[in-house]
């Protein structure tokens, strides 16, 4: 049964037991969607009581400290923060806060926004909460709404950016600059929240630093968000989005697994979001258990080619059909591409071409590739060609979300069997089913752990910039404890950070946290892969729990990295 609520003209909805009124168009939530509106949400302890801000010792960086130095003189340096118990509260101000979502969308972001919009009414009563619409574009236009209890309720543990929309601009130039201390200034802003991923955190820093630069009171805080898993390290234990992210495809590879042992003649080939890192195709083959799974990390530390991936697939297929089993499910990473010595060869000689080249339909442009690497390009199937031609992204990166990897696999592990089969190596039948999982999981229903962990970061934010503090991530940690033993803090957003030379000049990153395959999570999965790969252990978890025996489940991945699985 769906249950139909009274939207306030932008879609959002009026209130808790709203009245249809003339004119206003209705939105409709499902039961389930409804029972998570009201769904209590738990804090750690250190947040239910008065607390202190106790530094640490001072920070440097992720690599390279004397560029990153260089870069935010007033920033670089600066300790880490912890919320501990304390007996008098701290004094109680009136504050105005804006806050942001920067970049892709991931489960959880509005339960942020709640934690801030939550702390400022508990703590700092009279305070405003401004939502810059549209992302960082939205605070360089000064276009924003201000929140209130009534337009928030309808968003809470619910799925999406949509509360305030997000957008994928940044805030880099000096124009841009003064077009958010403007903005800054007209508010009367003491802080901004930013809501992203390592780009839009590495934005933040950079904000932090301009509005202090200025002596401006506006202090930046961000908040770790990415499905992909990458922005993390020992302060920051995970992104929020990744558990759900993970646990909605898990449920999908679960059915298709099904599927494939159902049909007994289709091989699955799964293609999972994450351009630079492998997190979530690990996090879901320990959750399911499947056939073959392809680790980006691990392609690119023992230099494989297209050939040996290749070959390591089809050499799977080959000895399931000789136990009668000629289905399977074989899981890739979007970024699988990227991480393939001779393909990152390809695509960098490619991007010079684009760069400074027109694309002729004689191919005379190809006599500029060199010798190897025009006999690969020409190897590949003519879709993955074209689509290795596409325009480039903002940055100057091959769009690999665009690259259909998967498909190129089965048409190279197809061509590799039918090899074999003419050499009298394989007698089986091969099928092959492409599936790419992304954009599903962006925007569910935040699992419990995300909607706890992100309450959370938003509350402690609210705290951090409360205490006066600039230029740090908000950090919850000791995940793998129950919710009222969580830590909470903030780290210093340069200590995360590296630089890259680009266009003959130094540019901060946040360092990108990759597989480790020395550690745990990795580990785990390499003492069983071989198991999985000829024998039937698949593993359907099934859709998200909000209730019951595994409802509380945190990732694997999670786990593993804490020691705790």
């Amino acid at each position: 049964m769906a249950t139909a609520v009274v939207s306030n003209g932008n879609g959002h909805i009026a209130g808790k037991n709203p009245t249809p009124a003339s004119g206003r168009s209705i939105s409709v939530y499902s039961e389930v969607q409804t029972s998570r509106l009201d769904h209590a949400l738990p804090l750690p302890s250190v947040l239910k009581k008065p607390f202190k801000v106790v530094e640490g010792p001072p920070s440097s960086a992720a690599g390279n400290p004397d560029e990153i130095a260089k870069l935010f003189p007033c920033l670089f340096g600066r300790p880490s923060a912890a919320l501990v118990p304390h007996s008098e509260p701290l004094p109680v101000q009136n504050l105005k806060i804006g806050v942001v979502l920067s970049g892709g969308q991931a489960p959880g972001g509005h339960n942020v926004i709640s934690g801030i919009f939550d702390y400022l009414q508990d703590h700092c009563k009279g305070s405003t909460l401004f939502g810059f619409r549209g992302g960082p574009a939205g605070i360089m236009r000064c276009k924003y709404i201000v929140l209130t209890p009534e337009y928030i309720y309808p968003y809470r543990n619910q799925g999406g950016f949509d509360m305030i929309r997000s957008g994928r601009d940044k805030i880099e130039t000096p124009e841009q600059f003064d077009q958010a201390a403007e903005t800054a200034k007209t508010l009367d802003l003491d802080g901004i929240v930013v809501i992203g991923g390592d780009d839009s955190n590495t934005n933040a820093c950079l904000l932090a630093e301009n509005f202090r630069s200025r002596n401006l009171k506006t202090r930046v805080i961000g908040c770790p968000k990415t499905i992909d898993g990458d922005l993390k390290c020992k302060e920051v234990p995970t992104s929020f989005g990744f558990d759900t992210a993970c646990k909605i495809y898990a449920e999908m590879i679960g059915n298709v697994m099904i599927d494939a042992r159902s049909t007994g003649k289709y091989y699955h080939f799964v293609r999972l979001m994450g351009r630079a890192a492998s997190h979530i195709t690990l996090e879901c083959a320990l959750q399911t258990h499947p056939n073959v799974t392809l680790i980006g990390e691990e392609v690119f530390a023992k230099k494989e080619t297209l050939k040996n991936v290749t070959d390591h697939i089809a050499d799977v297929i080959c000895k399931r059909s000789g136990l009668g089993y000629n289905y399977g499910v074989i899981l890739i990473p979007e970024g699988l591409i990227d991480f393939i010595p001779e393909v990152q060869q390809l695509i960098s000689e490619l991007n010079e071409i684009l760069a400074h080249d027109a694309v002729d339909d004689a191919g005379l442009w190809k006599r500029k590739l060199n010798e190897q690497t025009l006999q690969l390009f020409d190897l590949l199937p003519q879709a993955i060609q074209e689509q290795l031609m596409l325009e480039r992204d903002p940055h100057g990166n091959v769009q690999v979300a665009k690259i259909e990897t998967e498909k190129m696999l089965i048409q190279m592990v197809e061509t590799e069997l039918e090899h074999r089969k003419q050499n009298g190596a394989y007698n089986g039948q091969f099928k092959g089913q492409s599936h790419f999982f992304g954009y599903e999981g962006r925007c569910g229903l935040p699992s419990n752990f995300d909607s706890a962990y992100c309450y959370a970061l938003g509350y402690g934010a609210g705290a951090l910039l409360q205490s006066g503090k600039t230029g740090l991530i908000s950090s919850v940690g000791n995940l793998a404890a129950p919710v009222a033993d969580w830590s909470v803090g903030g780290t210093a957003l340069t200590s995360l950070m590296d630089v890259e030379r680009r266009h003959g000049k130094f540019k901060p990153v946040i360092k990108k946290a990759m597989v480790e395959l020395q550690g745990a999570p990795f580990k785990k999965f390499a003492s069983m892969r071989e198991e999985w790969a000829i024998n039937n252990r698949y593993i359907s978890p099934g859709p998200i729990q909000f209730h019951g025996p595994v409802s509380d489940q945190v990732n694997h991945t999670l786990l593993l990295e804490l020691g705790e699985a």
